[in-house]
């Protein structure tokens, strides 16, 4: 019985560290676009002003942002060819595993039966970031990336977690240059 119950709390463990480290993400453009003529970004304030996240996450991201951006070739302008905006949601999920490690007797289903365990009760927080590419000269969006994961609740792991989720995000730009 001991066993099953160790066996349990480590599979649990387990999908929760796999969990974590997942990011979901999916991106949506004009096909219009050629996206070839856009080479220098600027962050469009007044759509981040809007993101209903603290100021210091909003800084995280941006600077991750940038980071890609310039990764990816652009240069940060005054006079830019796109603006960057972002979007954010976020969910708190609640989990309750049942452990029916019980009592009882005879084979099937029994009205009578009753079980004893604990229930494992776990809240986790997930987000989305929605990126937005907007061209400067239209004010129109060409392109948005999305990235939903579970979010760091630990100080010294957030940027490093926003990192990833930018970097997953960003990957599928531009269209049709995604890693296969």
């Amino acid at each position: 019985m001991k066993f099953f119950k160790i066996t349990a709390v480590l599979v649990l463990l387990a999908l929760g560290f796999t969990s974590c480290s997942s990011v979901r993400v999916a991106s949506d453009y004009d096909q219009q676009v050629d996206f070839n003529q856009y080479k220098s970004f600027a962050f469009f304030k007044p759509g981040i002003d809007k993101a209903e996240i603290s100021d210091l996450d909003k800084k995280r991201i941006l600077r991750a942002i940038e980071e890609e951006m310039i990764a990816k070739g652009f240069t940060k302008s005054e006079e830019p060819d796109v603006l960057v905006s972002i979007f954010t949601k976020t969910n708190e999920n609640i989990n309750i595993y049942q452990n029916r490690f019980g009592y009882g007797y005879g084979w099937g289903w029994n009205p009578w039966y009753w079980g004893s365990g604990a229930n494992t009760i776990t809240t986790t927080s997930e987000g989305t970031l929605y990126i937005d590419l907007i061209d400067a000269e239209g004010k129109e969006l060409v392109w948005q990336g999305m990235g939903t994961a579970a979010l760091a609740k630990e100080v010294n792991r957030k940027q490093e977690r926003i990192n990833e989720i930018v970097e997953q995000i960003m990957e599928k730009y531009p269209p049709g240059a995604e890693k296969k």
